[in-house]
């Protein structure tokens, strides 16, 4: 650490050595479970460009609303941190149930919306013959909803106790359970047919149960868990705290939602201009997701360790978590954003041998390097931001950048007449490079703004965050 002790010193580098710590595990986890989407696109590649693109439309739309779920659950890491922090230990299980009920609730209207997405890919006029197989994969991945909602609660219940470890440990088996999956039933073994990119969809179903009986198996033996009193308790709906968990879950959702159906209605969009078109703009969104693992990993521990921070009633360690996990992520950045850089040719070569879709590809992947910076430090934000349970007015922000600078942009440039020339893929990507350093800015301003306040309000600020939440905070910060 003797280099974060001459950039940062004293108890900045201790910082930023606890979110290292802390972080990579998250950044192994992320990255396995992120490296499914890469062996489901590298395999289903291999097959035909229609069998790719099915899965790139059909990935989009499973995310959009998938991660509107996910969103919603993730309001257990900062609520868990801060009573953890506040050592109230016996109203962590309580919390914990809840969220494991509003899951499997939340999990029944996913699957209604996947099993009825053909309407949408018609209304888009998706490619006639991608569009079956995208309807086919979105119910076969539907049976593995309930399982990743419970995944995840439990998930986040672990990560916000400063617990990582099974996080990477249950998604390196997922990793590989579904590499094995995605093998027999899209190319046909072990007596299985030949499903082509709807085995995908099979496979990550499959995938999701191996993963959330792993999550359940640990928590239930983990000492660490254990002064939760997880399984003492009833499973009884407690409408005051669903609703608790609803008000700060509720704007994250949106938030997440709104930044990933930019990517959905993108791909849906290029769904038009043909499949070779869908799969360069899906090779390059896979590898930026990939990348983006990193600062995503970071942001959830930024989140932990402001959580903690607050619940302790300590603002001035709060301000250090988020300042420290914001540069960190930004410099992580820069290292992927030159890689893409200088070998995107190389790396769209990986995910397909067809020249023309590997051409298009590597092009998209030089305007993926440009963003990554923003990327990071609009997402790291953010996870600072959920530290201190402010998500509404984040949420606010994220909107405007996306939906009415990015998308716009995007659009006029990728298939209209407006600047010139169209520019298809290529266009809706400048889009995405103006919304995201849109967010990057509003966000960074949000957070400048609430934690001058907190610091302001010494006495009262972090007694109010802990103990009433969201609307507290937002009445500090607005």
């Amino acid at each position: 650490m003797n280099f974060g002790n001459r950039l940062f010193g004293g108890r900045s580098a201790a910082e930023l050595k606890a979110l290292i710590i802390l972080s990579a595990p998250l950044i192994a986890a992320h990255f396995s479970q992120c490296a499914m989407g890469f062996v489901d696109t590298v395999m289903a590649g291999r097959v035909s460009s229609v069998d790719l693109a099915a899965v790139a439309m059909g990935s989009s739309i499973w995310f959009s609303v998938f991660l509107f779920m996910l969103g919603i659950l993730m309001a257990v890491t900062p609520s868990v941190a801060q009573l953890h922090g506040a050592g109230k230990g016996k109203e962590i299980g309580h919390h914990v149930r809840q969220a494991l009920l509003l899951a499997l609730a939340l999990s029944v209207a996913l699957i209604a919306i996947l099993r009825n997405a053909a309407p949408l890919l018609s209304f888009m006029e998706v490619d006639a013959a991608a569009a079956p197989l995208t309807v086919a994969y979105l119910k076969a991945l539907s049976w593995g909803v309930p399982a990743i909602a419970v995944f995840f609660v439990l998930r986040h219940f672990s990560e916000a106790l400063s617990c990582t470890k099974p996080s990477m440990i249950v998604a390196f088996v997922g990793l590989a359970f579904n590499i094995a999956a995605n093998y027999i039933l899209i190319y046909g073994k072990l007596g299985f047919p030949a499903m082509g990119g709807v085995g995908c969809g099979w496979a990550s179903a499959l995938t999701m149960w191996v993963m959330c009986l792993g999550m359940i198996v640990i928590v239930l033996r983990g000492k660490i868990f254990a002064p939760a009193r997880l399984t003492k308790g009833g499973f009884r709906p407690d409408v005051n705290e669903l609703g608790r968990i609803l008000r700060l879950g509720l704007p994250i959702g949106c938030a997440l939602f709104v930044e990933a159906s930019i990517f959905g209605v993108i791909a849906l969009l290029i769904g038009s201009l043909g499949a070779d078109v869908v799969a360069a703009h899906q090779i390059a969104l896979n590898f930026a997701s990939l990348v983006f693992m990193v600062p995503l990993s970071v942001s959830t521990a930024i989140s932990v360790r402001v959580g903690h921070a607050i619940g302790r009633q300590s603002p001035r360690d709060a301000r250090r978590s988020s300042a420290v996990g914001i540069v960190l992520t930004a410099f992580l950045a820069l290292f992927s954003a030159a890689f893409t850089l200088l070998f995107p040719g190389v790396i769209a070569s990986i995910y397909t041998d067809n020249a023309d879709v590997a051409a298009a590809a590597a092009a998209l992947l030089v305007l993926a390097a440009l963003f990554q910076v923003s990327d990071a430090v609009q997402v790291s934000t953010a996870g600072a931001l959920r530290g201190y349970k402010d998500t509404r007015v984040p949420m606010y922000l994220l909107i405007f950048a996306y939906w009415a600078v990015g998308l716009p942009l995007g659009y006029t440039l990728g298939l209209t007449s407006l600047w010139g020339e169209p520019m298809g893929a290529a266009g809706f990507w400048i889009g995405l490079i103006a919304g995201l350093t849109a967010a990057a800015v509003l966000l960074s301003w949000r957070l400048r703004v609430l934690t001058r306040r907190f610091d302001t309000k010494k006495g009262a600020a972090p007694k109010t965050a802990a103990a009433l939440g969201t609307k507290s905070v937002e009445r500090l910060g607005a």
